[in-house]
């Protein structure tokens, strides 16, 4: 999502490496000393999460003539590099991912049918390699070659889900996430914002199913899921969407009060204990629905600031516009390694910021 929310760092590469511990907290290295007894080591954001560091190296760079930034989705690939998708219509391809290796080897332009760009937001790797890519304009979701240069078609989408006054949904907030589940037969997006209609705090998630081993998918379940508000009472809006591999999101919730700044909160959500909401015409807290049950894992601006800056009102300087989070490993004790990545919106007061960060999932 292309937004007006303004702050900036400066463009720094500073690491505390951290680990979940068995009782929740992380011991940090090279980040500053040990929280005292009672308080939170450094390095942990919670129970459930720590920083392992962050990374403004890319900020305000180009390659291959390319701005690099706008950073709205991330996803691995099979190599084991990671994709960064460009709400500008730019796919990056970066050499791994790790905060020491965030290097663009390619850059991709990406275009729909008639050659027109893109306000392209979320990206999965599909298991033959393939993207699909939406865009919010429409929205849309569409499959590209694995080099992104060939549209090899698209997925249907519900008719309400669609931009007024086609649909019911809102301009810029559309199909802001996207997550392919284990074993690839089952793909997920996430509204952004509240259909006309819906509660203002209820977003839809769309789900495609598929059957073998072809790469059409059909129109699934259609899911609830019911959003917070910053401490201000603005209401956030999902951001993105990833699985942790057990059939479970991560959801990224996000929001801006001018004045005050970011806020960013990492979920867990179960869509398996979620209501089919697809003939639903309007939600509005009906109590035959039963929304998507979620967990906070962490407040991002409960993380230590590990030195960061910002130079306009944040509650933790750390914080920037974090629109994208991929899950990149896993941990010796089964945790989940995570990237999250900010869009700068080209801006000169924001920062493109990669996190890295470590998650313990509580269990269902």
């Amino acid at each position: 999502m292309r937004t007006k929310a303004l702050l900036a760092a400066p463009t720094v590469l500073l690491t505390a490496l951290a680990c979940l511990g068995g009782a929740g907290t992380a011991q940090a290295h090279g980040g500053g000393p040990a929280g005292r007894p009672g308080q939170p080591a450094a390095g942990t954001c919670s129970a459930n999460v720590g920083i392992d560091g962050y990374s403004d190296a890319l900020d305000k760079t180009t390659f291959d003539g390319t701005f690099v930034g706008n950073f709205s989705a991330l996803a691995m690939d099979a190599h084991g590099t990671l994709d960064a998708l460009s709400d500008r219509s730019s796919l990056f391809t970066l050499s791994g991912h790790t905060l020491d290796d965030l290097t663009p080897q390619k850059v991709v332009r990406l275009a729909d049918e008639n050659g027109k760009e893109l306000d392209s937001e979320a990206l999965v790797v599909d298991r033959d390699g393939t993207r699909l890519i939406t865009s919010e304009t429409e929205p849309s979701i569409r499959r590209y070659s694995r080099d992104g240069a060939t549209i090899l078609g698209s997925l249907p989408v519900p008719g309400a889900l669609e931009v007024a006054p086609a649909g019911r949904a809102t301009s810029n907030l559309t199909f802001e996430g996207l997550a392919l589940q284990p074993g690839g037969r089952t793909l997920v997006a996430s509204m952004e914002g509240a259909l006309s209609g819906d509660n203002s705090d209820l977003v839809r998630f769309q789900t495609w199913q598929r059957k073998g081993n072809g790469q059409d998918f059909a129109l699934g379940r259609q899911l609830a899921y019911q959003v917070d508000t910053d401490p201000n009472g603005t209401l956030l809006g999902v951001s993105d969407i990833a699985p942790t591999g057990d059939g479970r999101l991560l959801v990224l919730e996000r929001g801006y009060t001018s004045g005050y700044g970011n806020t960013v909160r990492l979920y867990l959500a179960d869509p398996s204990r979620a209501t089919d909401v697809s003939r639903v015409t309007d939600l509005t807290g009906q109590k035959s629905v039963k929304v998507m049950p979620k967990t906070l894992l962490a407040d991002i601006g409960s993380c230590p600031s590990l030195g960061a800056t910002a130079k306009q009102a944040q509650p933790n300087p750390l914080l920037d516009n974090i629109e994208g989070v991929a899950v990149t490993g896993h941990t010796a004790g089964g945790g989940l390694r995570l990237m999250l990545v900010s869009d700068d919106n080209a801006g000169a007061t924001q920062v493109t910021r990669f996190y890295a960060l470590t998650a313990r999932l509580p269990r269902r």
